[in-house]
């Protein structure tokens, strides 16, 4: 309960800074009176839900990225697992998947509106390249971390390659492939926004650019917060299902750990100075008194195992044809 008393106070103290910085038209180097406040935007979001426009970008936005991603899951976990499984497919693949990916994925639209008969299927295109990416990488990385015994285990039991890529392969990598689903539906959300803005008709990043075309900069923020809200929606969904499916994982919380007194210094140093003292003092004492019970100590030893003591060798008690 605490944790979300905290997260909302942070909320509401970022909005009545937003608040008062906007209220008293505040300019350091920062020109806050360009913004509109907080109010203004409330008013402006208030209206948009009114009207059956904002629902129906609202709806093309999110079937956009519910389409891109999908494919881009799909697509980037199977490419993921041959490329990490297969040296002939990393051999065929890795170059030019390696080429493509530093390029950005909204740097791709021209290429779509060329390839695509529709803007439709271009910006899915682009938010399906967008995730592509980041789950392939990670389905990659996972799956060669994975431990060799676990796929020896399996084989042993007589297990075949697609038992492996069942029982080990995918349930080991899971972890790293939900990482990479995590970025990419972030990254779908810059790229989908951006592409409506540049060769959109419907959609929240559309909306926002016409918005702001006609100077209506409370509409501006209202996509913006929009745009927010979607993508904390959609990474939100996505970690409950990554921890829905990896619930065989040991799950760490933070406990703050209770902190021991702390003594103070004056009385620190001569206590370990003590300590120091009576430790040499013991291990002279019984350095001591080994050297001192030593002989006496064998002789018993000696005396209670039915041992004579033993005589020095001399010339007569060495038989004459022994001499050397």
């Amino acid at each position: 309960m605490t944790r979300y008393l905290l997260r909302i106070t942070s909320i509401a103290a970022a909005l009545g800074l937003w608040q008062v910085l906007t209220e008293y038209d505040v300019d350091v180097w920062l020109r806050f009176s360009q913004f509109p406040t907080v109010t203004d935007v409330a008013r402006a979001f208030a209206g948009r839900l009114a009207g059956p426009d904002y629902w129906t970008d609202l709806t093309d936005s999110l079937t956009r990225i519910v389409l891109g991603f999908l494919l881009a899951a799909v697509l980037g976990v199977a490419a993921g697992v041959l490329v990490a499984r297969s040296r002939l497919a990393e051999d065929l693949l890795g170059p030019v998947l390696e080429v493509i990916r530093p390029i950005p994925a909204i740097a791709l639209v021209p290429v779509a509106i060329l390839l695509f008969p529709s803007n439709e299927q271009g910006i899915v295109f682009i938010t399906c390249t967008a995730a592509f990416f980041p789950v392939l990488v990670s389905t990659r990385h996972a799956v060669r971390a994975l431990v060799p015994v676990w796929e020896e285990a399996v084989r042993t039991m007589g297990g075949g390659r697609w038992r492996v890529l069942g029982s080990v392969v995918l349930p080991g990598a899971l972890p790293g492939i939900f990482g990479g689903l995590s970025v990419g539906i972030g990254v779908s959300w810059i790229c989908v926004i951006s592409a409506e803005m540049i060769s959109g008709q419907y959609g929240v990043g559309y909306r926002t650019w016409q918005d702001y075309t006609v100077v209506d900069y409370p509409g501006v923020f209202v996509g913006m917060v929009t745009i927010g809200v979607l993508g904390w929606v959609t990474s939100t969904a996505v970690e409950l299902l990554g921890r829905r499916l990896t619930r065989w994982l040991p799950r760490t919380s933070y406990v703050p750990a209770a902190r021991t007194p702390r003594v103070p210094r004056a009385s620190r140093v001569p206590h370990a100075a003590r300590a120091t003292r009576a430790a040499r003092t013991r291990a002279a004492d019984g350095s001591a008194a080994d050297s001192a019970a030593g002989p006496a100590a064998d002789s018993a030893a000696d005396s209670a195992a039915g041992h004579a003591p033993k005589q020095p060798t001399t010339e007569e008690a060495v038989p004459h044809d022994q001499l050397i």
